[in-house]
């Protein structure tokens, strides 16, 4: 049965997206290039969602940092997280701002 409330537009589930915060650096999952994709319809947001590497330790926290921003969004019943290993993540996934932030720690 589709929602009685609204579905917000794709641009605030990526507003939502960028309060997710990596546990290691000071940067968001959407500034390291980590969501893939994000929409929701009939208040069932579904994000695809990239990592690293497949041993990144903090694949659960994320996902569920991810669910627990989208799910309090009004219009968002529920949040299904895909991870997605295709294509591979690479630093060019990530934003501008968060190549700045990442060369502060050393890291290039």
């Amino acid at each position: 049965m589709p929602s009685a409330v609204a579905s917000p537009p794709e641009a605030a589930l990526w507003d939502a997206l960028r309060s997710v915060m990596d546990p290691e650096y000071a940067l968001s999952v959407v500034e390291l290039g980590l969501i893939c994709a994000a929409t929701c319809e009939d208040g069932h947001a579904r994000v695809a969602m990239t990592f690293t590497s497949i041993g990144c330790p903090a694949i659960e926290m994320l996902t569920e940092d991810v669910r627990d921003a989208l799910n309090a969004m009004d219009g968002v019943e529920r949040t299904t997280v895909q991870v997605v290993w295709d294509p591979p993540w690479t630093k060019d996934r990530i934003t501008p701002r968060g190549r700045k932030v990442l060369a502060a720690y050393g890291v290039t």
